[in-house]
């Protein structure tokens, strides 16, 4: 069967952009770690295999740069993460390795479930060289904005109910995805959850921006800096991204993992751990989500701080019970004997009612129900992800529906 004939390449303007002032920090220069031979000077235009061609930059990170490309064999569009130079026993060089490792075992299970689609896979990867090192590029179905992104526009910086629980059920479809596959993600936020882009007219238009208002950028002698162009913003549902930091294995875990507010109690004693971090992650996000706000803020002269996380968990959820205190001597740095607090941090006066603010009568109950089924001390008392997926809460709309009648409390 012949192939069919490779796009052609596009001309992007080299004239009619704003040249920024060169002695003025922008986009990953601002970064604290910044050092310019590590970051690869990718330009728009640029072709990659002889089949990526660059169209845009998409954004930045301590990590990598990210961009839009088009797949000239393909006749699609990607997005590329280009990262830092390889170095020698690093952790973003570990990061690569391990999403990559994670997608092949991925490939490789043959099982069929709803949450494939609902996980963002690597497409294509691949080593390029530089003058100063090798880069490790990894090629994406593009997505739209972050929900940390998306949560900024909103009211209140929050989510209506009803696309709250959509959203958490989904995730929750993804997960038990990935669990059934032996593997726990243990990097669950809104910054790794991006919106699925269901119209690709949305893309061209980026493309089309580019062609005919090229976006303002940097010159220096060595590379240019574009300021990112940002994504539209998209309804389509919710894809649980970035597999860097997972685990892959039916064995119990050991080691620091998830990021700060996110901890689950586990992870902070060091103890072993399993998949249930996941389940913990998804109800403090589930919080944040509805709520406009951090459900920990767990900083001390606003460094993360592991005896103020504790001292606010034990504020919402109680005191730990006797069997978890056994698992790790470093509980008893916090605790005593009868599990009664006594670090130097004290209790917070609030409990989950208090806080909560926005529901009311069943939509509440229901609620902050479901949340305590996530936030509990002992990670196997945590419901698996497939049965949160279908928790009262979450079906509440679907029951809605079904009845024809309305149960919105929101104020």
């Amino acid at each position: 069967m012949a192939t069919s004939p490779h796009s052609p390449l596009r001309k992007f303007p080299t004239s009619g952009f704003v040249v920024l002032d060169a002695t003025k920090k922008i986009e990953e220069e601002d970064v604290p770690s910044y050092v310019p031979e590590d970051y690869y000077p990718v330009y728009i235009g640029e072709v990659f295999r002889s089949r990526y061609q660059v169209v845009t930059k998409l954004g930045f990170g301590v990590n990598s740069t990210v961009w839009l490309c088009r797949d000239l064999r393909e006749h699609r569009y990607l997005t590329l993460k280009m990262r830092v130079r390889t170095k020698e026993h690093d952790l973003v060089d570990l990061h690569s390795d391990r999403e990559i490792t994670i997608n092949e075992h991925l490939k490789s299970n043959s099982i069929e479930h709803l949450g494939k689609d609902i996980v963002r896979r690597v497409l294509d990867s691949f080593e390029i060289a530089s003058p100063n090192g090798n880069h490790k590029c990894m090629l994406y179905q593009p997505l739209g904005m972050s929900f940390t992104d998306y949560l900024r526009l909103l009211p209140q910086n929050r989510f209506p109910k009803d696309l709250a629980q959509r959203s958490v059920q989904l995730l929750l479809i993804a997960l038990d995805y990935l669990h059934q596959c032996h593997i726990v993600h243990t990097d669950i936020s809104p910054n790794n959850v991006l919106q699925k882009i269901e119209d690709d007219s949305i893309i061209s238009q980026i493309e089309k921006g580019e062609l005919e208002r090229p976006i303002a950028r940097k010159v220096l002698s060595d590379r240019t800096i574009y300021k990112s162009r940002p994504m539209p913003l998209s309804t389509g549902p919710p894809v649980l991204c970035d597999l860097g930091e997972a685990r892959v294995g039916t064995q119990k875990h050991r080691g620091d993992i998830m990021p700060g507010i996110y901890r689950a109690p586990e992870v902070i004693l060091g103890m072993d751990w399993d998949s249930k971090v996941d389940i913990w992650a998804i109800g403090v996000m589930t919080w944040d989500l509805l709520e406009g706000g951090h459900l920990f803020f767990a900083r001390k002269n606003r460094i993360l701080d592991d005896e103020q996380h504790l001292a606010e968990m034990v504020s919402l959820l109680g005191p730990p019970p006797p069997e978890f205190l056994k698992r790790s001597e470093k509980c008893y740095q916090y605790w005593d004997n009868q599990g009664n607090w006594k670090g130097s941090v004290p209790i917070p006066d609030q409990s989950f009612e208090i806080r909560e603010q926005w529901l009311h009568g069943e939509d509440r109950a229901l609620f902050l129900q479901f949340l305590r089924r996530m936030l509990c001390w002992m990670p196997e008392e945590r419901p698996v992800a497939e049965e949160l997926a279908f928790d009262e809460f979450l079906m509440q709309p679907h029951a809605t529906a079904f009845s024809g009648t309305s149960t919105e409390t929101l104020t």
